[in-house]
């Protein structure tokens, strides 16, 4: 039986003069072990009982009681770059935080004592709107870049030339510039929010998030079916080019009419940097869940979406139709 195993969410478990002391365990930081301070907060809605949990506060890493326990770097088991172009340089990292008694100074609460407000105070004001924001632009760059790579491995076989493959390369062009689109759209579309200030159009920049959560494993579907076999195809690793009779034969049966056996490996090892290994894997997983499930996605959708609007248009032709009156012995 486990139903009375202690919760281990964060929460404030003692106030003082001095401050509040809060423990448990939070998730998921991004990128915590290179940081020098922390953002601790709730995106996601609490209940109106969890006031405990509603704390929101900032504190440096080194603060006593904080601990990060992280994952395994995805960089550490690399040997050299050539083989994990990505994992070598752009492992973000993620830690959970643990706290044990941390003191809070009050000069550091934002919010206390109050489960509304700790997920309010991201979408009552521009936060959670400029954080997504950017977002959007950071896919923007990662499709691009996955388009890119999309093509090459197409011409570095020549299929480039079978209308299927053109017809994939033409969609994979076509989603990159509809994410553009939206970026394009989120600053021309702005918004004066609060009043005398500018702020990305919220409404364009939530469809763009769902947009991205949803079309990632689609572009990655897209590049894996079109690498097929020939990242397996590759040679265990860079040293083989060490060896100037294996370099030999590598660059004579491992190249194509169209790429030298080098440079079709480094593509390979791009590419499947981009599908297969675990920094690629975090990255599925990543994307999929980076604003949230998808419930939560949308529901921001939802929260901002123009209903009276969306009804008035509906209602204004409803209002135009009339309705016959009643003809005595009509049918009789």
């Amino acid at each position: 039986m486990t139903h009375n195993l202690p919760t281990p969410t964060l929460r404030v478990v003692d106030e003082r003069d001095d401050g509040v002391v809060i423990s448990g365990l939070k998730m998921l930081a991004t990128g915590a072990i290179f940081a020098d301070e922390l953002w601790i907060g709730n995106l996601l809605p609490l209940a109106p009982d969890q006031k405990n949990e509603s704390i929101t506060c900032a504190l440096p890493c080194a603060t006593p009681g904080i601990t990060l326990w992280s994952r395994k770097p995805f960089e550490r088991d690399v040997g050299h770059e050539f083989d994990y172009p990505l994992s070598a340089r752009f492992d973000e990292s993620d830690a959970m935080i643990m706290c044990e008694n941390v003191i809070v100074p009050w000069e550091r609460v934002f919010v206390h004592d109050n489960a509304e407000m700790s997920r309010e105070i991201y979408v009552q004001t521009p936060s959670h709107c400029y954080g997504n924001h950017q977002s959007n632009v950071r896919f923007w760059a990662k499709i691009r870049l996955l388009t890119g790579v999309l093509s090459m491995v197409a011409r570095s076989t020549g299929n480039e030339k079978i209308p299927v493959v053109r017809d994939m390369l033409g969609r994979m062009a076509a989603l990159e510039a509809t994410i553009g689109g939206m970026v394009h759209g989120q600053i021309q579309a702005h918004e004066e929010w609060p009043a005398g200030y500018a702020c990305f159009n919220r409404r364009f920049m939530y469809a763009a998030l769902n947009w991205c959560t949803e079309t990632h494993p689609e572009v990655i579907e897209m590049l894996r079916e079109l690498t097929g076999g020939s990242v397996f195809q590759m040679p265990a690793d860079v040293t083989v080019l060490e060896n100037e009779t294996l370099r030999a034969q590598f660059e004579q049966y491992w190249q194509t009419p169209f790429m030298s056996a080098i440079d079709r490996m480094k593509l390979m090892r791009l590419a499947w940097d981009l599908v297969g290994s675990e920094f690629a894997g975090r990255h599925n997983q990543y994307e999929k869940f980076y604003a949230g499930p998808y419930f939560v996605v949308r529901n921001h959708s939802f929260r901002e979406a123009d209903w009276d609007g969306f009804h008035g248009l509906a209602q204004r032709i409803l209002d135009r139709l009339e309705v016959p009156e009643v003809k005595p012995g009509y049918g009789e």
